[in-house]
């Protein structure tokens, strides 16, 4: 095991070494994204409401984020934005054609 700066090699694997909060500010990314498609994949079914009151949730944390990430940097600020607009798309945007859409 040798150790360089914040890398840890372990054999051929680098493994780099992350704060708690990035770890955080991660899992809430993959929160959002996936309360956005339960929400697109509930649409429908029974489970609907509960989709939409967990993604409006999601979406508002993610927002929190996005703002209070201005403070770790650039790039993180850019993934929350990015997080956010990506949920928005999945949410909104509507992927059927339209003779589907007219029943």
């Amino acid at each position: 095991m040798m150790v360089s700066g914040s890398t840890v090699l372990f054999g051929a694997l680098a493994v780099h070494s992350m704060s708690p909060a990035l770890c955080a500010l991660g899992c809430l990314q993959v929160a959002g994204l996936f309360s956005a498609w339960f929400t697109r994949i509930a649409q429908g079914t029974s489970h609907e409401r509960t989709a939409q009151i967990f993604f409006l949730f999601a979406l508002a944390v993610i927002g929190a984020v996005c703002g209070a990430s201005l403070e770790m940097g650039p790039g993180t600020s850019a993934l929350s934005a990015s997080t956010l607009a990506l949920m928005t798309l999945i949410a909104v945007a509507d992927f059927q054609s339209g003779s589907e859409h007219a029943e």
